[in-house]
């Protein structure tokens, strides 16, 4: 494979919609699940500013489990009703916080994440995991960003199972 991360350049849509590119890039014609996740992860994290973490946790049919990412070790487990990972999972909507300290029962894995994104990955009804972004700057998401990483989380969901 030969994949060169170009830098984004452009409105934020249009930096997404390069950022999606690249993902499909990545992605296309690998089957396993977890290599996709890996390269989604650095390619992301090394594309946004303002980052500390980006990553996946992956259902492992109880709970959310660490899976491929960019940054500080991180939390290794966390049960669905626990923080704003396991509130993307069970509402099945994108969490967006401002400010994770305001967030009820918010998980601290890192204690200089200040604002978070992450978004539930289903494949039909059935559970993935979550893709999770971290930031040591308050309000770093905005609605652009949710849209922009959404639409990445799309390009990891069409990659094949393992």
């Amino acid at each position: 494979m030969s994949f060169t991360a170009t830098a984004l350049d452009g409105s934020k849509t249009e930096q997404y919609e390069q950022l999606v590119q690249q993902a499909r890039a990545l992605v296309d014609g690998e089957s396993d699940r977890i290599a996709n996740a890996a390269n989604i992860s650095a390619l992301v994290y090394h594309a946004l500013p303002e980052v500390n973490w980006v990553g996946f946790y992956l259902f492992d049919g109880t709970e959310l489990v660490v899976g491929p990412f960019q940054g500080q070790p991180a939390c290794v487990r966390i049960a669905l009703d626990k923080g704003v990972c396991g509130a993307a999972a069970t509402t099945r909507e994108t969490q967006r916080v401002a400010d994770v300290h305001e967030f009820p029962g918010h998980i601290a894995c890192d204690a200089a994440t200040r604002s978070e994104v992450v978004v539930p990955l289903y494949d039909g009804d059935t559970l993935i995991g979550v893709f999770d972004l971290d930031s040591p700057v308050p309000s770093r998401f905005d609605a652009d960003d949710q849209a922009g990483l959404e639409a990445v989380a799309r390009v990891f969901l069409g990659s094949p199972s393992v």
